[in-house]
């Protein structure tokens, strides 16, 4: 895997980053714009950026796998220490299939007769919080919380805010058991006398 490098980071003309961010050169990034990202961030091959009015903010020590989606109108905010396992999909917006509304259309010319009125998009911001983690081939839902230190299993589906500290699987997920917070704890102590080291 190539990393883009710093100069490279530059001109993709990103809201902001940090430092030591890993980003393949397989990366799809669309409206770089309106993203930001902390430091020490990795993103891996064939992964899916698409920002858009309200932007995705990427915290630090992050680390997003290969093949991950991030896409919708709505703001994504990934916390510190999130991981996002490989083919996960966090949705901001979709497409509203209730029957009520067409599926949402492209914006082409040609079409806007049948596009008028008769399309809907439900947009919702999503947020991951610190210490999370994002199981492979999961779908986050436009509107979900996942709560501090909580972990979704392998393909699951995620469409209400989940509590913290807990592990969750299925479609739609539910509660397995309570998260042990131990290496968290320690790693957020390690953090802490490095910054005190380092004033």
């Amino acid at each position: 895997m190539a990393y883009l490098s710093q100069e490279e980071l530059s001109k993709i003309g990103f809201a902001s980053f940090g430092q030591e961010v890993y980003i393949s050169d397989k990366v799809s990034i669309y409206n770089p714009s309106k993203i930001s990202l902390g430091s020490f961030v990795r993103i891996d091959d064939f992964c899916l950026l698409s920002a858009g009015e309200k932007g995705i903010e990427i915290g630090d020590y992050v680390h997003i796998s290969c093949y991950a989606c991030l896409i919708g109108n709505e703001k994504i905010t990934v916390s510190n220490f999130v991981a996002i396992s490989i083919k996960a999909t966090i949705l901001s917006s979709t497409s509203d299939y209730s029957g009520d509304t067409l599926p949402s259309l492209k914006k082409f010319d040609t079409d806007s007769d049948v596009r008028e009125g008769l399309t809907s998009v439900i947009s919702k911001p999503v947020i991951l919080e610190t210490h999370t983690g994002i199981g492979a081939n999961t779908v986050v839902m436009p509107g979900v919380t996942v709560g501090k230190g909580s972990a979704i299993g392998a393909q699951s589906v995620v469409y209400e805010d989940v509590n913290e500290w807990g592990i969750y699987v299925g479609n739609p997920v539910r509660f397995v058991k309570k998260r042990s917070q131990a290496a968290y704890n320690e790693a957020e102590e390690i953090l802490r006398k490095r910054r005190e080291n380092n004033k």
